[in-house]
């Protein structure tokens, strides 16, 4: 029987490398893609994992629309069976003392790109009916993240999107699934300049264990996942609290020089 295809976008480490690893496990044909020559050092592992398909990597910039362009030139008109919408980016600090490239950045890989990509192999999966899609949304999206604005607000669209495209595709057999996770131990911290923050040097979840249980919801159809106990709870009280208080709530966590000593 062929194999089937999955992509999987910011998959040099993480979360996003976790993924692509299960896709591997299961025996799936992959293509993954960072910006990052990283990306490379991920195929060659993934083709050492028992049972994987193919594996070809690819070193993009998912913020430009080329990028994209690229990406799914690189798919060589193949079916893809699975889109994992993992790709983004982080940035710490208050908004008035960020980089004003480093905010265009955010934006255009968490929303531009993603957006442009899952309009591409949606269309794609709408002419043939089939396909699951995962989309890397984050519990962030739920709060008002001061010291964090432009990360969260991104976030916040992801999720809506993906709660959106779902219902539009109600009636196929498409499905959505938007996995909202938690602080987890990847790179995120460091590279957002977050290291000096409660949340950047607190405990976190597990990627491996992020990616389970988002492979497990969206292989089952599930619409979102939020991972981990104590970020479930924390979806609940977001939904109930006033905005003022989560974006003071959210500071304590953010803002510069609030780390654990």
């Amino acid at each position: 029987m062929d194999r089937q295809f999955a992509i999987v976008t910011g998959a040099s480490t993480g979360i996003g490398y976790e993924l692509a690893r299960i896709c591997a496990q299961e025996g799936f044909d992959l293509l993954i893609a960072a910006d990052e020559p990283e990306i490379q050092n991920a195929a060659e592992a993934l083709r050492n994992e028992a049972g994987a398909g193919s594996v070809e990597a690819l070193q993009v910039n998912l913020a430009t629309e080329d990028g994209i362009d690229r990406l799914y030139a690189a798919a060589r008109a193949r079916p893809i069976d699975i889109l994992m919408a993992n790709a983004g980016r982080g940035l710490g600090h208050a908004f008035l003392d960020q980089d004003l490239a480093r905010i265009r950045d955010v934006i255009e890989t968490n929303v531009a790109g993603t957006t442009y990509l899952l309009h591409k192999v949606g269309n794609d999966m709408r002419r043939r009916n089939r396909g699951r899609i995962l989309i890397t949304g984050s519990i962030a999206g739920f709060t008002p993240g001061s010291f964090q604005a432009v990360y969260n607000a991104s976030k916040a669209y992801l999720n809506s999107l993906s709660f959106a495209l779902r219902e539009e595709l109600r009636d196929t057999e498409i499905s959505v699934t938007c996995l909202m996770p938690g602080a987890t131990e990847t790179a995120f911290f460091a590279r957002a300049d977050m290291l000096d923050t409660k949340v950047g040097t607190e405990k976190k979840d597990d990627p491996a264990m992020v990616a389970r249980e988002g492979f497990d919801a969206m292989m089952k159809g599930k619409g979102d996942i939020v991972t981990g106990l104590k970020n479930k709870l924390q979806t609940v009280v977001a939904n109930v609290t006033p905005a003022d208080m989560l974006a003071k709530q959210h500071r304590k966590m953010a803002e510069p020089g609030t780390a654990k000593t």
